[in-house]
């Protein structure tokens, strides 16, 4: 018995019935050899972990733009702080961590850069829209390259988890929607939640925008004063209000999240020291989209029969907030005269 074949025993013999196994996997697009220390789940970890799209998210903003002090969240470390909640609450669980953490690592690789400022102006000007989601999902199925071609080749649950990571808001909205096939999947999009609800909290404090004093006073009661508070009330509660298969928050936590997140989207988001920055994002991410479609050659490489559309929607959101930056100083600033 290969150590593979151990590990895949052992979550058949420790896991939820209602947890994602390895072994039970629907399996990957094109047939691949298993491998014989790691079950499919742990190799789709690695090979997000180790694409280039992930690396770039360090470069791509989360809701400060550029920023430069050292201590705002990107793109990157709000994908690691949504991947330790996930592994925190799948291990109380007792479901497949490493599935609902290659579907955590994954979930972003579609960003675009200057974050949801940059996904806006696509889904504008991109006739048939642009939805980071399912940017991610095209990332890890096409345009992330590969010594055997294109694409990851990530199996079906950690591809289906990407898709439909944004969905958390229908566990705290009681929206309807499709979600995710597996609790790994439905339990990443609520921990996606918790992440951004109390990290946007925490560089809004740090950047003087707000007061810990100016958040609702009741929801702070019920979730804690301090950002390490709060994502422990807010896990917690998702591990409480979960039973069986139906993934939820308990009541009043849950409340108190939809509270702060309604303050953020009220309060936070449209600031002018915000908004103001989000204009300019928006300028350079069109004005790139439009020369680019005018003048393919300068950037955009040789597609495979795709529309010269579809082609430079995918090396825009490819870019980070610093190559953007650079690339629109290029095109559009004129060289400083030499002394």
């Amino acid at each position: 018995m290969t150590i593979r074949e151990q590990l895949e025993e052992r979550e058949r013999e420790t896991l939820s019935p209602h947890a994602a196994l390895a072994s039970a996997s629907k399996g990957r697009r094109e047939p691949l050899e298993e491998h014989s220390f790691r079950t499919v789940y742990q190799r789709d970890r690695d090979r997000i972990l180790h694409s280039k799209a992930f690396r770039r998210l360090k470069g791509k903003t989360q809701v400060f733009l550029a920023p430069e002090g050292d201590h705002y969240r990107t793109r990157l470390t709000h994908t690691l702080e949504v991947a330790q909640i996930s592994r925190t609450v799948a291990r109380a669980l007792f479901l497949n961590e490493d599935l609902i953490e290659a579907i955590a690592l994954g979930h972003d690789l579609g960003h675009t850069p200057f974050g949801h400022a940059g996904e806006a102006v696509l889904n504008e000007v991109y006739g048939p829209g642009f939805r980071h989601y399912e940017q991610s999902l095209r990332v890890v199925e096409h345009l992330e390259p590969t010594r055997r071609g294109r694409g990851l080749n990530l199996t079906h649950e950690v591809r289906d988890g990407i898709l439909f990571h944004s969905k958390g808001k229908v566990v705290l909205t009681g929206q309807t929607g499709k979600t995710a096939e597996t609790m790994e999947g439905r339990i990443m999009s609520v921990c996606d939640a918790i992440a951004y609800i109390n990290h946007d909290i925490d560089d809004a404090l740090r950047a003087e925008i707000i007061r810990i004093e100016d958040l609702p006073r009741k929801a702070i009661e019920t979730v804690g004063g301090t950002t390490a508070e709060r994502i422990d009330s807010m896990a917690a509660a998702l591990i409480e209000g979960t039973k069986e298969d139906v993934v939820d928050i308990v009541p009043d936590v849950k409340n108190a999240m939809n509270e702060l997140r309604n303050y953020l989207y009220r309060e936070v988001y449209p600031r002018p020291e915000i908004s103001r920055e989000i204009v300019k994002a928006k300028n350079i991410v069109r004005s790139l989209y439009e020369h680019l479609l005018a003048h393919p050659s300068e950037e955009i490489p040789e597609g495979d029969g795709e529309p010269i559309e579809r082609r430079v929607v995918d090396a825009v959101a490819s870019m980070t907030d610093h190559y953007a930056m650079q690339l629109y100083q290029r095109l559009f600033l004129p060289d400083a005269w030499p002394a």
